[in-house]
């Protein structure tokens, strides 16, 4: 059943080239919002808390600050309305899923870069 699976998220499933993202990134997502019959795009720029699933289900959460706000959307990869996602800054994190970071405020939600 597994392999059934994995052969039609091969085949019939669509790949989108995305660049490499791992939860600390600060990125900007673009994606397309229908409103009646318009369509426009916008944005979510944030930081990566964290990327889970694998394959087709694969999904990733972002976490911004809307003034005193945290605000989270997470994305699933394969989603259609996805147009492009830009990586803004390389972050250095012990873990793989931040979920203290919603806990930090000011200073101390910063987070180191990596040059490169």
């Amino acid at each position: 059943m597994e392999s059934l699976l994995k052969f039609v998220e091969n085949e019939f499933v669509e790949k989108k080239d995305f660049p490499e993202f791992s939860s600390g990134d600060t990125i900007t997502v673009y994606y397309e919002i229908k409103e009646g019959e318009k369509t426009r795009t916008q944005f979510f720029k944030g930081v990566v808390i964290q990327r889970r699933g694998t394959g087709s289900t694969e999904t990733f959460t972002i976490r911004k600050m809307s003034g005193t706000v945290g605000v989270e959307r997470i994305f699933p990869v394969n989603m259609p309305a996805l147009q492009k996602v830009e990586v803004n800054k390389k972050g250095k994190v012990r873990r793989s899923r931040i979920f203290y970071f919603r806990k930090l405020t000011g200073k101390k939600a910063r987070i180191k870069e990596i040059r490169g």
